[in-house]
């Protein structure tokens, strides 16, 4: 019996259930302190969510197994099959819920970039305010607001998948995300060794910050 618990691998391991829960409580705060004019705390989400999707792309290449995007990105034939109910090919996501994930990446980070150009007029300015022309400022501001909205509704869609899964197709996806695994939801593989995962995080970290401290401060002359 404790032979076959050690040969029990996570589905998901835990730099991939760290992201997730973080965007799961990322995102609302970010609303809550846009809402509220708290710029500050904004901000630094923002260059939170910023550094964790950059994680989760790097994660999905170097990463463990079912974190990969090789394990669960497929092509339209078998996203097709997927549909017609022949079943998923991968014990992690399916083939809608694979590609999901790719959106939901790339929402995330077109919501935190174009933000790193806006300004709240009075008491904010992103990091690049000032290295963009007014034209892509306004550009980016909209996108931003736009970006958020779709985000919304793309969140929405996911629970909603999620719970039809959960209860519905007695699928435990929650318990598997919490956990690791699950009953019928288990890896095939070790995990990664979570120092990569760590070294990775900090990497992207201070990249994000070096580059920041390259942009173009602004002109002290055009307040004289």
């Amino acid at each position: 019996m404790s032979l076959l618990q050690d040969n029990r691998h996570p589905l998901w391991d835990l730099p991939t259930r760290f992201f997730h829960w973080a965007i799961v409580c990322l995102l609302p705060l970010s609303w809550l302190t846009a809402e509220t004019d708290n710029y500050e705390w904004h901000s630094w989400i923002g260059y939170s969510v910023l550094v964790l999707v950059a994680f989760r792309i790097c994660w999905g290449f170097i990463g463990s197994r079912h974190s990969r995007f090789s394990d669960f990105l497929v092509g339209p034939a078998r996203v097709l099959a997927y549909v017609r109910g022949k079943g998923a090919a991968s014990v992690g996501h399916n083939p809608l819920g694979g590609w999901s994930v790719v959106v939901l990446l790339l929402l995330l980070a077109l919501q935190g970039v174009s933000g790193l150009f806006n300004s709240e007029d009075i008491i904010f300015e992103g990091p690049l305010y000032y290295a963009a022309s007014s034209e892509l400022r306004d550009t980016m501001g909209n996108v931003h607001e736009i970006t958020f909205n779709v985000l919304l509704g793309f969140i929405a869609l996911h629970i909603g998948a999620v719970f039809y899964h959960q209860l519905r197709l007695k699928e435990k996806l929650l318990q598997a995300m919490l956990r690791g695994r699950a009953v019928g939801r288990e890896g095939k593989a070790s995990p990664a060794p979570l120092w990569l995962a760590l070294l990775l995080l900090a990497l992207l970290a201070g990249l994000l910050w070096w580059g920041l401290s390259l942009a173009p401060q602004p002109d002290p002359g055009r307040w004289g």
